[in-house]
C-alpha cells in the first residue's frame, strides 16, 4: 500500500497505465492528491512480483460522504427533512476504486490473474475495515474491466448496478468539415446552424485553443461554479488548487478551448490528450449568453476539431447531457459499479434498494427529454 503516487516510479505508472487515456495520467493523480475535490485520503493498492510492479489500484476515501450531494433532485427532495433535522445521518464513510475522477480500471501487465484479483480485493477490504469505512464501490468499471474482478468481488459480497455511461465520439476523420459531413441529416443541419449563430451573435465573441491558461483559473472557476449550480449530482467539485497542480502537470497534454466576449471569459472544454485518445473532462459556462450564443455545442465542436487535428482516434466528454452529445455523434459506453457493505444487514439493504433507485436514475438520464 502507498499513500502517494509519488512513492510509485514513474516509468511504472507509465507502462501500467491505459496509453490512451488521459484522466489516467500522473499528474491527474498527482492533481488529486493536491486538490481539495471531495475525498479526504488517497491511496494506492501495489502488487509485486519479487521486484517488480505487476498491478496498482488507485483509492479514494471520503470519511463522510453527503449522500443528499449525489442522488437525484427527486431523491434529494426526499431526504431534505432529514439533513434540516438529523445532518449527520447523510454522512456515508465511503471508499471510491479506480480512478475518482474517470473509467475504472486496475492497472496492469499482461492479463489479470485470479491470485492478483484476490490480492487486490483482499487488500481493498482490510484497507476498508482498519479506516472504518462501511461501504466500498469499485467506481465505473467496464464489463471487460470487471470480468476477471467478479470472482473475488463476489466473494467480498460485492453486486453490481449499472452506471451512468462515459460518451464517445469515434474520430478518424481528416477534417472537421469531413466529421460534419459524416453526422446524419438533422444533426448535420443542426450544427451548422449552432455554429452560424455562435458567429453571428456578437462580433466579439470568438474561441481560441490555449496551451497556458493558469492566469485563467479565477474565471474557469467562476464558469464553473455556474455549471455546477444546475448540476443535479455532486460527487466531485473541482477547487482552484487542483486546476492550478493539473495545468502545472509536466506529463500531462493539455488545451483550453476558451471562449471570449472581447477580453472576458465566457466559456470553455477543459481537454486532455494521451496517445490516441481525448477528453473534454470540464466545462464552464456564463449562462448570460449560453444559450443564445450556443456556447456549450462550439466548445465542443472546437475540442473535436482540436482532437481531429491531433489525429486522436476517439474523444471522450463528461457523464451528463447525454441528448446534446448523442447530436454530435457520440456512442455511450456502459458502465457498473460494484458495491458492498462490511456489514451484513446494510450489505442487504443496498442490495434490496440501489439497483432499483439507481436504474430508474439511469433512465431518467438518459431519456430524451433529460
Amino acid at each position: 500500500m502507498e499513500p502517494s503516487i509519488a512513492r510509485l516510479p514513474r516509468s511504472v505508472w507509465e507502462e501500467l497505465a491505459p496509453p490512451s487515456d488521459p484522466m489516467w495520467a500522473r499528474g491527474v493523480f498527482s492533481a488529486m492528491e493536491r486538490g481539495a475535490i471531495g475525498p479526504d485520503a488517497h491511496a494506492y493498492i501495489v502488487v509485486r512480483e519479487g521486484e517488480r510492479i505487476t498491478a496498482v489500484l488507485p483509492m479514494s476515501a471520503f470519511r463522510g460522504l453527503r449522500l443528499d450531494d449525489v442522488v437525484g433532485p427527486r431523491e434529494r427532495q426526499l431526504l431534505a427533512p432529514v439533513r434540516r433535522l438529523f445532518p449527520g445521518l447523510l454522512r456515508v464513510p465511503m471508499l471510491f476504486c479506480g480512478n475518482f475522477l474517470g473509467s475504472g480500471h486496475v492497472l496492469h501487465a499482461g492479463p489479470l490473474s485470479p491470485r492478483t484479483s484476490r490480492l487486490l480485493v483482499t487488500a481493498v477490504m482490510a484497507y476498508a475495515r482498519r479506516y472504518r469505512i462501511g461501504t466500498v464501490v469499485f467506481k465505473d468499471f467496464a464489463d471487460e474491466e470487471l470480468a476477471p474482478l467478479r470472482p473475488a468481488l463476489e466473494r467480498e459480497g460485492f453486486f453490481t448496478v449499472p452506471s451512468l455511461p462515459d460518451t464517445e465520439l469515434p474520430l478518424g476523420y481528416g477534417s472537421f468539415e469531413e466529421y460534419l459531413a459524416a453526422l446524419q441529416a438533422k444533426p448535420r443541419r443542426n450544427a451548422r446552424s449552432k455554429i452560424r449563430k455562435f458567429h453571428d451573435f456578437q462580433p466579439e465573441l470568438r474561441i481560441e485553443v490555449l496551451a497556458e491558461f493558469t492566469h485563467l483559473l479565477p474565471a474557469m472557476l467562476g464558469l464553473y461554479q455556474q455549471v455546477m449550480d444546475r448540476a443535479d449530482q455532486k460527487l466531485d467539485v473541482l477547487d482552484h488548487s487542483f486546476l492550478r497542480a493539473l495545468s502545472e502537470a509536466d506529463d500531462l497534454d493539455q488545451r483550453l478551448v476558451a471562449c471570449f466576449e472581447g477580453d472576458r471569459l465566457v466559456a470553455y472544454l477543459h481537454c486532455l490528450f494521451r496517445g490516441s485518445g481525448a477528453i473534454g473532462a470540464r466545462i464552464g459556462l456564463d449562462y448570460r449568453i449560453a444559450h443564445q450564443a450556443r456556447l456549450y455545442h462550439n466548445v465542443h465542436y472546437a475540442a473535436i476539431k482540436e482532437a481531429i487535428n491531433r489525429g486522436c482516434r476517439h474523444i471522450r466528454f463528461a457523464q451528463t447531457a447525454y441528448e446534446p452529445k448523442r447530436e454530435l455523434g457520440c456512442s455511450l459506453v456502459r458502465q457498473s459499479y460494484a458495491i458492498t457493505h462490511l456489514r451484513p444487514v446494510p450489505r442487504a439493504v443496498l442490495r434490496g434498494l440501489l439497483p432499483r433507485a439507481l436504474n430508474s436514475a439511469l433512465a431518467d438520464a438518459l431519456s430524451r427529454k433529460s
